[in-house]
């Protein structure tokens, strides 16, 4: 593979990792104690900014080089864009629920825990679609010469959505989350 697709799957592990988190404090909520809702705000946070400023522009990136190097591969994983779309929706569905839990606003506990558990699950789908088709279309129909000018236009590029710093803030809050989830963790042992 190339550099890029194993940085992508690099940002599918720690996407993996919060997923993880997002079920522990849903097992909490499930023996009917409180979750940290902290935590979830933060995990809800990281995915309204990582996934839609950094993980999901480079494989826009890599879908628009596919479609004008091999137009039927990109036919057969066109529905990226709709699944990165569908995810914001399960997305926001999350963090309302988590508003409304957050204002006091009666909520039943089946409701919080369906909304959950659909973001979990479709998340894991996503990434496993990604993995197992998209990856590998992109793998097998580009050239070296499309991953140098995608690699170019990654790291020497001007768009602030594409740069480092932001990269750096997301993997900065994804430690700050997974410390704070190991805390509580061993508090709840």
């Amino acid at each position: 593979m190339t550099k890029i697709i194993d940085l992508l799957r690099d940002e599918h592990r720690t996407i993996e990792k919060l997923l993880v988190v997002l079920e522990q404090e849903l097992h909490v909520f499930d023996r009917r104690e409180r979750p940290d809702y902290e935590i979830l705000q933060a995990v809800i946070d990281y995915f309204e900014g990582f996934p839609e400023r950094s993980h999901h522009p480079k494989e826009d990136l890599i879908f628009a080089a596919l479609q004008a190097r091999d137009p039927a591969a990109a036919a057969r994983v066109a529905n990226l864009e709709a699944e990165h779309r569908q995810g914001s929706q399960r997305l926001e569905r999350l963090a309302h629920t988590v508003a409304s839990i957050l204002t006091d606003h009666e909520l039943r506990r089946e409701t919080f825990d369906a909304v959950m558990r659909d973001f979990i699950d479709a998340e894991r789908a996503h990434i496993a679609f990604e993995e197992q088709s998209f990856f590998p279309a992109a793998a097998k129909a580009l050239r070296p010469q499309d991953w140098a000018e995608l690699e170019s236009k990654l790291s020497g590029g001007s768009d602030p959505l594409l740069n480092g710093a932001i990269e750096e803030k997301f993997r900065a809050l994804q430690q700050r989350i997974l410390s704070w989830e190991e805390e509580n963790e061993r508090a709840r042992a």
